[in-house]
């Protein structure tokens, strides 16, 4: 199992830093931009890519780089909302993305504003949905980029230290017999970690969404009690 450390090692520093870093930061582009998104692994990508790491420039200069993808990214898919509207959700385009995603995304953004566009980033397929329907309303460039610039820093820093400390545990870990199994193992974990986080912020942004749609049917209702109340008796 050693063998496939040292491979890994060798693969890793043989790997150009600036590719690994324009690849990292297409990827993160695509992955937050709309449609495309859906079928780009932007995280295992940017894991990849931070496993590759070798010192603290070159970190610094792959986080700019992924971070220069996600900003860029998600400012696109805000402005092709803004440009195109609702009309978006009617073409042939947009109809792929059920119509679910179409509400959830407009129920998040409406109800929780900025703290919506920075849930996001970390909650499949809404992070490539959010920054359009953002986009369509009336919140302001300055005031989604402030939520979106600070969440894509913070996604960036952590896929990026995982890929990097998984592969620093490489060198300790050749020691032992099953050095391998182990590196093997401490991936899972952390893909596991991931997994368990994203599944509980998605359940968080759930429970937003139902919060929302539970007082707008209340205020309905209200509305229409009011309105049977002024309304003259027959």
């Amino acid at each position: 199992m050693n063998e496939f450390i040292d491979w890994l090692n060798n693969s890793v520093q043989s790997f150009d830093p600036l590719w690994r870093d324009v690849i990292a930061g297409l990827a993160i582009l695509l992955e937050t931009s709309l449609f495309v998104g859906l079928l780009i692994p932007g995280d295992t990508i940017v894991l990849a890519a931070g496993a590759m790491v070798r010192d603290w420039v070159d970190f610094l200069f792959l986080f700019i780089s992924v971070m220069a993808g996600s900003v860029i990214g998600e400012s696109l898919g805000f402005y092709i909302g803004r440009v195109f509207g609702t009309r978006i959700r009617s073409s042939k385009l947009g109809q792929k993305v059920p119509d679910k995603v179409w509400y959830q995304a407009d129920a998040f953004v409406e109800s929780r504003g900025g703290l919506a566009i920075a849930m996001s980033r970390f909650l499949p397929v809404l992070h490539s949905i959010v920054p359009v329907t953002a986009g369509m309303t009336k919140m302001t460039y300055k005031t989604f980029i402030s939520w979106t610039a600070g969440a894509c820093a913070v996604w960036s820093s952590v896929y990026l230290s995982i890929g990097w400390l998984a592969k620093e545990s490489t060198g300790a870990l050749k020691q032992f017999k099953f050095g391998g199994a182990i590196f093997a193992g401490i991936i899972l974990v952390f893909l596991v970690v991931i997994t368990i986080v994203k599944k509980r912020l998605e359940k968080s942004a759930t429970a937003m969404i139902e919060e929302s749609e539970e007082a707008k049917a209340k205020a309905r209702a209200k509305k229409l009690r009011e309105a049977d109340m002024k309304r003259p008796n027959a």
